[in-house]
């Protein structure tokens, strides 16, 4: 695996946890049955934890990296 290769399947594999992430413990405003304040939507998470889903993204991505690197250089993919 090259470096750049390297680089792109980390990237791939994080935006994939991410995203996986992104509903977890998320409650909207209307599911707490409270008002939302001026200008935002009903549907719109409470506290989203952006910094803590993408910090828990980047470690899972990591592992699933090591993992995928591992395979690359022990199983021949080559007919």
């Amino acid at each position: 695996m090259t470096w750049l290769s390297g680089i792109l399947v980390y990237v791939i594999l994080w935006w994939l946890a991410f995203f996986t992430m992104l509903p977890i413990g998320a409650r909207s405003y209307h599911e707490a049955r409270e008002e939302p304040e001026a200008g935002t939507a009903e549907s719109a998470p409470m506290r989203p934890r952006l910094p803590i889903k993408a910090a828990c993204a980047a470690v899972i991505a990591a592992v699933l990296w090591a993992v995928a690197w591992y395979l690359h250089d022990t199983v021949s993919f080559r007919a």
